[in-house]
């Protein structure tokens, strides 16, 4: 009963602190409201918040980073390949690297081996706290969808690092040819997990639907459950699951279209989703809160363990360790992508467009630590095998939770000053823009209409009628007022005829609209918003004919 109270006051904090956000006369970005949230309930009640790790990591991670690999746009994300493999692979063996010597020689008490898993696990980036400040902040969509990108790859990289140097404490060895092949085993594990798991529940699923009909509430189940599935089935053939659930949100990005759900279906769950991804995103951050009075009462503690004079010596150690890491990001964005994301030339001249410096700074500051950084370092081992206790585990644990509140705290500030005076040069076009997109699926769908004009004519006045209003006046409703007797049968079956009519012409323009997003001749944002638009028409004719 216990754990079921604290559930529901992290979910009141949740909603206590959007409203309160709202309320507030400074723009203060959510995750450092609900952050206070949770430090209030901690000092001002006495709350715990018991975090078994395991637990957090099966339940939060997947279905959070499962919804980011759906939503985010596709044509970016592979448009961008480059730069963000390089983010998110190179930039964190870069981290890993630099960062790990650096906890070294700062804190010599640290093991070489401790610091690397440190700089492991703060390594990855938190897209959810980059998206919150950067609601906030005018980020250019293109270096969003980058980092959105980056933050889906770069918590696999960084796990898998994190994992080797936990190891070589334990065992006192490190061998980089086997860390090498455990990785592409994780990674390569968690792709082909991820994609068979979303893929075989995919058709699964369409078999289900042509035998039984569809059902939007029990759609809404399975896609609830496809990120724990992907994640459990990557771990259990040794895989990255985090990497799976990211892996099976892109792959049922591209069956969901196939599979062609009912407009009812799509309202509904994009509903729900945002709901969980909301309720999941506040309580992270407002347990991030609850843990900073045990986190501050154990800092006297574990300065007399490295012979400090005074704890505040341990805020020096958040501090530095979080400037380290703002420019190990910047020089590696810096060197890296003017190289790759920019390296265009321009239409109208020979020079290349290379990123400012200012740009790179806002790159180098977005790179927020959160929610996987926190559940990682709470899975270090108490003990070593001989019995020992895990070398500086109270330290690591702090200054983890130390750098993401600085970081978030850091971002906070810095980006809505950088992204002031930031030149916002208009994005580069994706195929059709959203009119030639109207018009093509408009296209379509009177192509269609004549079709089934041919197919009535003659044999169905009502019916040829009726194509014949679509035609005219497309999507006009129409207001016959009140008929008696037979001329009112008439209308009904008009009425009927029109709204059949008009739902064939839907599902035209929308397999039009998908063609042109499969070929790369539109959009992603262009397509949802028209494919958004055209669910709200056909559910609402849907409701009309009482389906």
């Amino acid at each position: 009963m216990h754990n079921v109270t604290v559930v529901l006051i992290l979910l009141l904090a949740v909603v206590a602190s959007a409203f309160f956000s709202r309320l507030l006369p400074l723009s203060v970005p959510l995750p450092l409201v609900q952050i206070a949230a949770g430090a209030g309930l901690s000092y001002g009640f006495g709350m715990t918040v018991p975090l078994d790790p395991e637990f957090f990591f099966l339940f939060f991670i997947p279905p959070l980073l499962f919804l980011d690999g759906w939503r985010i746009p596709k044509s970016a994300f592979f448009r961008d390949a480059r730069p963000i493999v390089t983010l998110a692979i190179g930039l964190v063996l870069f981290t890993v690297i630099g960062v790990g010597y650096f906890v070294h020689w700062l804190i010599p008490a640290v093991p070489l081996a401790a610091a690397f898993a440190l700089a492991a696990i703060l390594s990855p980036t938190d897209p959810v706290a980059v998206s919150a400040i950067a609601s906030q902040s005018p980020i250019p969509s293109r270096l969003m969808h980058i980092l959105e990108g980056e933050s889906l790859l770069n918590d696999a990289s960084g796990l898998v690092c994190f994992h080797f140097a936990v190891l070589a404490v334990i065992t006192g060895t490190f061998s980089l040819l086997d860390a090498g092949v455990d990785f592409l085993q994780a990674a390569g594990g968690g792709v082909v997990a991820g994609v068979a798991v979303a893929w075989l529940i995919g058709v699964l699923n369409r078999w289900l639907v042509v035998a039984a009909g569809e059902d939007p509430g029990t759609q809404i189940l399975i896609s609830l459950l496809v990120p724990f599935a992907a994640y459990m089935a990557a771990e259990h053939i040794g895989g990255s699951g985090i990497l799976a659930a990211a892996t099976a949100g892109i792959t049922m990005h591209y069956t969901d279209l196939v599979g062609r759900r009912l407009a009812a279906t799509r309202m509904q769950r994009r509903a729900v989703w945002d709901t969980i991804q909301m309720a999941l995103n506040g309580v992270i951050f407002v347990i991030l809160g609850a843990q900073l009075r045990s986190t501050l009462e154990g800092l006297p503690q574990v300065a007399a363990e490295l012979g400090l004079e005074s704890a505040w010596w341990l805020a020096w150690y958040v501090l530095a360790i979080t400037v380290v890491l703002s420019v190990l990001r910047f020089l590696w964005v810096w060197s890296s992508l003017k190289f790759t994301l920019f390296r265009k030339k321009d239409k109208d001249s020979a020079t290349e467009k290379k990123p400012s410096i200012l740009l790179m700074l806002v790159t180098a500051f977005a790179g927020v630590r959160g929610a996987l950084t926190l559940a990682g370092i709470l899975t270090l081992p108490y003990l070593l095998p001989d019995g020992g206790a895990f070398p500086a585990r109270d330290l690591l644990i702090f200054l983890a939770k130390g750098v993401i509140m600085l970081s978030l705290l850091t971002a906070s500030i810095a980006l809505p000053l950088l992204t002031r005076d930031l030149d916002l040069r208009p994005e580069p076009a994706m195929g059709a823009g959203e009119g030639e997109a109207r018009a093509a699926a408009a296209e379509a769908a009177m192509i269609r209409l004549r079709q089934i004009n041919e197919e009535v004519s003659g044999s169905d006045d009502a019916g040829a009628e009726a194509v014949a209003r679509v035609m005219e006046l497309y999507q006009r409703r129409l207001d016959y007022g009140i008929r008696e007797g037979e001329e009112a049968q008439r209308l009904r079956r008009l009425a009927e005829s029109e709204r059949s009519f008009r739902l064939e012409a839907i599902r035209a323009e929308r397999e039009q609209l998908f063609q042109m997003w499969l070929a790369d001749k539109l959009d992603d944002q262009v397509h949802q918003s028209l494919l958004r638009e055209l669910d709200l028409i056909e559910n609402a004719l849907s409701r009309e004919r009482g389906h």
